[in-house]
């Protein structure tokens, strides 16, 4: 069985639910997201990717909004 390659937060279309990896980002911004949530291996499902503007994302009963920037660094499969 081959390993699903690992992608962008920011490439996910609205509808699709999907596992974090792993966050490529310094202490700060992975502090930050833990805080809210988004540790490895949490489904995370997108609710609106709508360029330009920010993702929202539901994760474990949450909405939340992130930032092209940030959800750039999110690594999900």
């Amino acid at each position: 069985m081959r390993n699903k390659p690992l992608r962008s937060l920011s490439t996910v279309r609205a509808g699709e639910t999907v596992k974090l990896a792993r966050i490529n980002a310094g202490q700060g911004l992975k502090s930050r997201l833990t805080a809210m949530g988004l540790v490895p291996d949490v489904e995370i499902t997108v609710v609106s990717n709508n360029h330009p503007g920010p993702l929202v994302i539901s994760v474990k009963d949450s909405k939340m909004m992130l930032g092209r920037g940030m959800a750039h660094k999110i690594m999900v499969i």
